[in-house]
């Protein structure tokens, strides 16, 4: 009699316990999927308001160009700029001169990089380096890099080369300033503790300062990944004039040719936006990494 009741009670505990468990998983699935549908709606909502402003100002610029009180040679039609856009990426035109924008951005954006990070880190450490070049940064970060480019002109010569140093340039002191305070703010506790621990020289930096400073110095990239483009059209300007699409934007205004120019305005903006979506890569990478 006993055997028989233990077993029942065991038999009824199990079936108890499959019982909890699948109450667990199947609340658990659901819990997830309704978290998944939270997301989706969460990114969608966050991708609504751009897209219903721009929609709105296409259609303001579709009603003000569409009475003809406003000359096209100020603002051309949408319809033109889109024909003169398709006809650009259909002859190659936008393809070849946009490879050589990139190819320079990334350059000068790589070369401030190289030199950036270690700079940074050295006037964050030594007050005697950070006495020496701080006066130089301020200058160099007040003076436009507009004014820049014609001694690189003269100095480089027509070409590539002067296109890189003007986007390294435009893309250095940024950064430097942002690799500065990321390494700056590190409380001194944590450094201490660190050392107790035995980290120093290469492990300190490794494992200790570069990962707390990582949210400014990422901060730096994604700003100084867009700006080196600003820094490749404003050295196309002057030290590339034929070939670039600051080029195609020269072109365009010497032959008041708007709709040309509001086309590669476009690609201009499109391929800032590739940009900038680029660095969320480097922030994932960073968040599984660290």
């Amino acid at each position: 009699m006993n055997v028989s009741t233990s077993l029942a009670e065991r038999t009824s505990f199990e079936e108890y316990e499959r019982f909890d468990v699948q109450e667990t998983s199947s609340s658990g699935g659901e819990r997830r999927l309704q978290n998944g549908k939270t997301s989706l709606f969460y990114r969608l909502f966050t991708l609504l308001p751009p897209f219903a402003l721009g929609a709105m100002l296409l259609v303001a610029w579709y009603i003000a160009t569409s009475s003809g009180r406003i000359n096209s040679l100020i603002l051309p039609a949408p319809a033109d700029v889109f024909s003169s856009l398709m006809d650009g990426l259909r002859s190659g035109l936008y393809w070849e001169h946009t490879l050589i924008t990139v190819q320079e951005s990334l350059f000068g954006f790589l070369l401030a990089v190289a030199i950036a990070l270690p700079l940074g880190y050295g006037v964050a450490k030594s007050r005697l380096l950070a006495y020496t070049l701080q006066p130089y940064l301020a200058a160099g970060q007040a003076v436009p890099a507009i004014v820049i480019a014609p001694f690189l002109y003269l100095w480089f010569g027509i070409g590539t080369l002067s296109v890189i140093v003007v986007c390294m340039l435009v893309v250095l002191f940024p950064m430097v300033i942002n690799t500065v305070l990321g390494i700056q703010t590190i409380e001194r506790e944590l450094l201490e503790a660190a050392r107790l621990e035995g980290a120093v020289g290469w492990s300190m930096l490794t494992q200790i300062e570069f990962p707390l400073a990582l949210p400014a110095i990422l901060a730096a990239v994604r700003t100084g990944l867009t700006l080196s483009i600003t820094g490749a059209i404003v050295g196309e300007f002057f030290c590339n004039p034929d070939h670039g699409l600051g080029a195609l934007v020269h072109i365009a205004l010497n032959q008041y040719n708007m709709a040309f120019m509001f086309a590669t305005v476009i690609v201009l903006a499109v391929l800032a936006a590739l940009y900038f979506g680029a660095t969320w890569f480097l922030l994932k990478l960073a968040e599984v990494v660290y």
